[in-house]
């Protein structure tokens, strides 16, 4: 990488301000820009957002981006949002929540899923739109109401049901219901575990815990300065990305409510939740159940600034990983982060401003051992040597998901907006997003500040 001394900035103490670095464009390939991104305020579940519908939510994030930027609702090309636990009367969520936002009817929209980078699936799907020709403006966004999801009857009931509902004699149904047994009655929930290997995420974090050697104390730390971050950062208006809520027949909803700083006695008098009795990860060191949800606004730059618009930062290169989802669950953010620097010929030192989602203390400081392990890289990775771990004085800032909340399908907009409003708080050049997700899979992308 080639530094280049620029004019120094009066009064502006960051190194980074001093120094300009190559910019990450490519020949022939159109630079895509983040104009702006917003989220409503992630609520624990259960609070003011309990009595609403996934697409409401959608449609809160969707309406404050409308109201921040002024776009004409005309312009946008496409609608792309992520979920993970979907309402089956909504399973197209984007398209219900554009509807609801008085989207033009003209405009696609369509939903996908990946777990905790649904949200980040959203938008490199835009980017490839974009990319590609297809589309301008992609708005791209995502959503998750945990305070209602959907419980089913059992196999057997629904299996009685929809015969009965195929019945045609009165004979057919009392035949049917004769076989009913109590025992039908028992209902299926949905639960944060994988498919394939039926473990919980939090008894994998728990286990990945212990094979990285992370002490209870350690995680309890890490929560503390998550929740501390996150209370300066919104006692400072840094959180700038939120946008207030109209909860009908509440009150406005301004700011996330799980932020509160605890200390490490209090912490230390939680029993372990999955692995008892001598499991180390909490429900204090446990990112909790959240409503919320996302939304921003992505152009080809020479569209943004036809329209007048002064962009916040450019998607550069991403890169999806997969792994083994019994002993690597949570370890995406080490494979992908070497894979995407490599891809944009950048080093860890290059980087300004980290952004990783926190599923679990644990996860995130394990992670930083995998990344700083000769070991691990040369075992498990295929690699010659480690890319280091992210040095903290850069990392997460303004809080994480552990702090901040973490609505599975709207988390991945957070991360990618934070890393660009500390690029232009902080005067550096170049984000690191990643995050980890159900089914071994992982994220990371490169954010580049927009040129003041």
């Amino acid at each position: 990488v080639t530094w280049v001394t620029g004019w120094p900035l009066s009064g502006l103490s960051f190194a980074a301000q001093t120094k300009s670095k190559k910019t990450l464009a490519k020949p022939n390939i159109r630079n895509i820009v983040v104009v702006e991104g917003v989220r409503i305020p992630f609520l624990q579940s259960g609070t003011s957002y309990k009595e609403l519908m996934p697409h409401d939510l959608a449609r809160a994030a969707l309406l404050g981006l409308l109201h921040r930027t002024n776009v004409p609702k005309d312009v946008v090309d496409y609608i792309i949002f992520g979920t993970v636990i979907q309402e089956v009367k909504t399973s197209n969520v984007a398209r219900e929540a554009a509807l609801g936002a008085g989207f033009s009817d003209k405009t696609p929209a369509h939903t996908v899923t990946m777990a905790c980078i649904s949200a980040n699936q959203a938008m490199t799907t835009g980017v490839g739109l974009i990319a590609s020709g297809q589309c301008d403006v992609v708005v791209a966004g995502g959503v998750e109401l945990m305070s209602d999801v959907p419980i089913r009857h059992s196999r057997k009931m629904r299996k009685m049901l929809l015969d009965l509902n195929k019945a045609k004699t009165l004979g057919q149904r009392l035949s049917l219901i004769s076989k009913f047994r109590l025992n039908y009655l028992s209902p299926e929930l949905p639960s944060v575990a994988e498919f394939s290997t039926s473990e919980t995420m939090g008894h994998s974090a728990d286990r990945l815990a212990a094979a990285f050697a992370v002490s209870r104390l350690d995680q309890d730390e890490y929560v503390l300065r998550s929740h501390s971050l996150a209370k300066k950062a919104q006692d400072e208006g840094l959180l700038s990305d939120v946008v207030p809520f109209k909860v009908p027949g509440k009150d406005t909803v301004i700011k996330d409510n799980g932020i509160r700083p605890s200390s490490l006695e209090q912490m230390a008098k939680l029993k372990p939740a999955f692995i008892k009795p001598y499991g180390t990860v909490t429900a204090a060191n446990s990112s909790f159940l959240t409503d919320g949800a996302s939304a921003m606004l992505i152009m080809a730059e020479e569209k943004a600034l036809a329209m007048g618009y002064k962009p916040k930062a450019y998607l550069r290169d991403f890169v999806y990983v997969s792994q083994d989802p019994k002993d690597q669950l949570l370890l995406g953010p080490t494979y992908a982060t070497p894979k995407v620097l490599e891809r944009a010929g950048l080093t860890m030192t290059d980087i300004d401003a980290f952004e990783f989602h926190e599923a679990f203390s644990g996860q995130i400081l394990a992670n930083f051992k995998a990344m700083d392990s000769d070991w691990f890289a040369q075992n498990y990775m295929g690699r010659k040597t480690k890319v280091g771990s992210p040095p903290l004085e850069k990392f997460n800032n303004w809080g994480g998901s552990l702090s901040l909340g973490h609505p599975f399908g709207a988390t991945g907009c957070r991360l990618v907006m934070a890393a660009a409003n500390r690029l232009r708080k902080e005067g550096g050049q170049y984000g690191l997003v990643a995050a980890c997700a159900a089914g071994g899979q992982g994220h990371a992308m490169i954010v580049e500040a927009y040129p003041k």
